[in-house]
């Protein structure tokens, strides 16, 4: 799956502490390991502001990926084992 980063994290401040947090709490997954950007081995995670890189939608996303990464420009491929969750508080912590 291919996701672009989206400036702006701020904008998705929410009682859930952190982005990636945020991502653990509505994924329904355990925090991966490693980056899920492929051939990434770093393990410093941090929940990314994203949207599909296809442009399929306009949604935003949080998506587990390490430090380097979730500032990275340009597409990214990442691991479609791990679920993007919404960043609209009024689907997942703002209800």
């Amino acid at each position: 799956m291919l996701v672009k980063n989206i400036d702006g994290t701020s904008q998705t401040d929410c009682a859930c502490g952190s982005l990636l947090q945020h991502w653990e709490n509505f994924s329904g997954q355990s925090r991966p390991r490693y980056c899920t950007v492929k051939s990434c081995m770093k393990i410093d995670l941090v929940g990314a502001l994203v949207q599909k890189a296809d442009g399929s939608d306009d949604k935003l996303y949080v998506f587990p990926m390490c430090s380097t990464h979730s500032t990275a420009r340009g597409p990214l491929d990442v691991s479609d084992k791990f679920n993007l969750v919404s960043a609209d508080k009024k689907e997942t912590c703002g209800k």
